[in-house]
């Protein structure tokens, strides 16, 4: 069965480039232009992915995004002509898996809604990333063969990007998720847990392979998919 995607937005011109070319590649599409109709849709159609604009009639996306989140974990991409830090960030925060700002390259929105389709399917219990292997049942983290010790907190951090691998994750979601939403403010403790962990599992931590930055918002784990 062909995966479904809903596209929500409410300028008719994006949604006439990017549909064919969805269609093309063998994705059933629903369309809708405001954010009520699209919660609507999202309940009977059951997506399996929501390319989701922000500034539209009716329900703004970033709602629209705290709606689906409160249902379900359907994977959600951005959509938007806003590209200040800020909203991305927000955007990220609110339950949003990854975030485009318009205009953007087709090509580029088919590998990232291929790569967040990706995450979604059946979860994976052992990962393995050239020469470092995670194995998420057993909690062992292993380079080369040898096991790299962990302590608690950095094997949370390390799972919570891998659980998000190739989409960004904010170092307040990283904090919210595995310190507590007490510790929202405290986002310093997840740069120090960082550098630990490219300490341990990079094979050369000045130039990350695997935990990367991306600048101003967050940070995304590559396992080279």
């Amino acid at each position: 069965m062909n995966q479904r995607i809903l596209i929500v937005d409410d300028d008719p011109g994006i949604v006439a480039a990017i549909t064919p070319s969805l269609r093309a590649q063998g994705y059933n599409i629903a369309i809708a232009h405001d954010g009520e109709s699209a919660l609507q849709k999202f309940s009977h159609l059951v997506p399996d992915l929501v390319l989701l604009d922000l500034v539209m009639p009716s329900l703004h996306g970033i709602a629209v995004c705290q709606r689906i989140r409160q249902q379900r974990s359907t994977p959600i991409i951005v959509i938007s002509v806003k590209g200040a830090e800020a909203d991305i960030v927000t955007a990220l925060d609110n339950g949003a898996d990854d975030y485009l700002v318009k205009p953007f390259r087709l090509s580029e929105l088919l590998a990232r809604i291929r790569a967040v389709l990706r995450r979604g399917r059946s979860e994976q219990t052992v990962i393995q990333c050239a020469d470092l292997v995670i194995d998420t049942n057993r909690r062992i983290v292993q380079r080369q063969g040898e096991t790299i010790n962990l302590t608690p907190i950095e094997y949370a951090v390390l799972a919570e990007l891998v659980a998000h691998r190739d989409g960004v994750v904010t170092a307040r979601q990283i904090v919210q998720r595995v310190w507590g939403p007490q510790y929202t403010d405290s986002t310093d403790y997840v740069k120090g847990v960082i550098r630990r962990l490219r300490v341990k599992i990079e094979p050369d931590p000045s130039h990350p392979r695997y935990i990367i930055t991306e600048p101003h918002v967050g940070y995304r784990f590559n396992d080279g998919g």
